[in-house]
C-alpha cells in the first residue's frame, strides 16, 4: 500500500509492556525524497475495526499518510493488537482466550504509550499524533492522566471519542444492546441473505475474539457491490451516518482489508460507555470483581478536566457523525473549557460523518490542510 505507489516504507516492530508485538511502518520522506533537514516525526492511530491500512485507502493525493509524507513529515503508522498486522505476542497466541483479554484500557495504558516511546526514541524528536475514533479515546484517556504529553508536540483529534451516550448509529445500537446482553448470534453461513446486513455485521465468531471478517460475510459483501446500481457507500451509513464524500469505488478496497477483529471484551466495554454516559475502565460487573481489579467497587473514571490545559489539541467532527454524535463532542469540549484558549481548535464540517474522515475525497482541502497548519505551528 506504500511501496507500490512509490514512497519508501520501513517495517518496525513494537513490543509493549504486557508482551504484545504491534507491527509499525515508516514512511520517512514523500516523493521528492529526502531533505537535508529534519522532518517531524507523526503517528497515526486508527479506529475501531480497522488497522492502519486506514491511512492508505484513498489514492495517494487523498491518503493523509502519504499526504504528511509530500508535505514534510516523518510518517509512523501503527496496527493495535488484535489486527492482522499486529497478532503476535511474546507468549500467548491468538488461539489462546487470554490473548484476547483487553479492551480499550490497555490500548491506552500499553499499546499508545509504546508506540509513542518508540518513535520519542528512534527520531529522536517530539511528535504530533493523529487519532480517529477509537485512536481519540485512547489518546484521551492517556493524557486525562497526564502520560504522554511530554513526549507530544500536539494532538489532532478527528472525530473524537469521549463520551458515548448520544450515539445514533442504529447499527451500533443493535450492537450495544447485544454486547450489553452478552448474547452470541451466529448465522448459517449458507443462509446469509442481503437482508441479513444488520445480523451478520453483528456476526461473532467466537468468544473472546470479535471478527467481522467472516469470508462468507466479507464475500457477500463484495458481490453485492458488485452488482450495476448498487452503491456500497450506503453500507457503511447505517454504522457511521450518512458520509457525505466517499466515492463507492472506495468500498471495494476498504473491503479487501477491512473490518478487523478486536476483543469482545473491547465491545462489551464501549458497549457499557454507551449505556452509562460516562468514560471510565471497564466495569466487571459486580463490585467484588471491580474491587479485585481496581481495588473500588466502581471502575475508575477518567476525568477529561485533568488533560494539560496548555498541549495543543486539534478536534474535528462532523454533524452527520452517528458514532462521534455533536452533542457528545460537545460534552467533551465543555470538559475542556478550561483549557488554554490559543491551544485549542474546534472545527465543525456540517455534512461530513464517521468515515468521510478518513476516505472523503475532499478530506484534504477540508481537513487535512487545516490539521497540517496546525502542528506547523509546534
Amino acid at each position: 500500500m506504500v511501496e507500490t505507489r512509490g514512497y519508501k516504507c520501513e517495517e518496525h516492530e513494537v513490543i509493549t509492556e504486557d508482551g504484545y508485538i504491534l507491527n509499525m511502518q515508516r514512511i520517512p520522506f514523500g516523493l521528492a525524497g529526502e531533505a537535508p533537514r529534519k522532518r517531524p516525526p507523526v503517528l497515526l492511530q486508527h479506529g475501531l475495526l480497522m488497522d492502519a491500512i486506514t491511512w492508505l485507502l484513498s489514492p495517494p493525493d487523498q491518503s493523509l499518510a502519504l499526504i504528511l509524507a509530500d508535505s514534510g513529515f516523518d510518517v509512523w503508522l501503527v496496527s493495535s493488537r488484535g489486527t492482522k498486522y499486529s497478532l503476535s505476542h511474546q507468549t500467548l497466541s491468538p488461539d489462546n482466550a487470554a490473548y484476547w483479554d483487553f479492551t480499550w484500557d490497555e490500548l491506552a495504558a500499553y499499546d499508545l504509550p509504546a508506540s509513542i516511546q518508540f518513535v520519542n526514541d528512534f527520531t529522536g524528536q517530539k511528535l504530533h499524533y493523529v487519532g480517529h475514533s477509537q485512536g481519540t479515546l485512547i489518546a484521551l484517556a492517556s493524557f486525562s492522566k497526564g502520560q504522554l504529553v511530554d513526549k507530544l508536540r500536539s494532538a489532532a483529534l478527528l472525530s473524537p471519542i469521549g463520551f458515548l451516550g448520544e450515539m445514533t448509529s442504529p447499527l451500533a445500537r443493535i450492537g450495544v444492546e447485544s454486547f450489553i446482553s452478552q448474547k452470541c448470534m451466529i448465522l448459517n453461513d449458507n443462509i446469509l441473505l442481503p437482508r441479513d446486513i444488520i445480523k451478520f455485521a453483528l456476526y461473532w465468531l467466537g468468544i473472546n475474539e470479535f471478527n467481522p471478517r467472516g469470508d462468507a460475510v466479507i464475500q457477500l459483501l463484495m458481490n453485492i457491490c458488485k452488482n450495476p446500481g448498487v452503491d456500497c457507500t450506503h453500507l457503511l451509513t447505517s454504522f457511521t451516518g450518512a458520509n457525505c464524500c466517499m466515492n463507492s469505488s472506495i468500498i471495494d478496497v476498504f473491503l479487501r482489508h477491512e473490518p478487523q477483529p478486536t476483543s469482545t471484551k473491547n465491545m462489551i466495554h464501549l458497549s457499557q460507555m454507551v449505556k452509562g454516559g460516562t468514560i471510565q475502565m471497564y466495569d466487571y460487573g459486580n463490585e467484588d470483581e471491580n474491587n479485585k481489579h481496581y481495588g473500588q467497587p466502581t471502575p475508575p473514571v477518567y476525568n477529561m478536566k485533568n488533560i494539560p490545559k496548555d498541549f495543543p489539541l486539534f478536534l474535528s467532527h462532523g454533524g452527520a457523525d452517528a458514532l462521534s454524535d455533536v452533542k457528545d463532542v460537545q460534552h467533551l469540549v465543555d470538559n475542556l473549557k478550561d483549557h488554554d484558549k490559543d491551544k485549542i481548535v474546534v472545527q465543525y464540517i456540517e455534512n461530513y460523518a464517521h468515515a468521510d474522515y478518513v476516505m472523503g475525497v475532499n478530506a484534504r482541502e477540508t481537513v487535512y490542510e487545516p490539521l497540517m497548519a496546525f502542528f506547523r505551528l509546534y
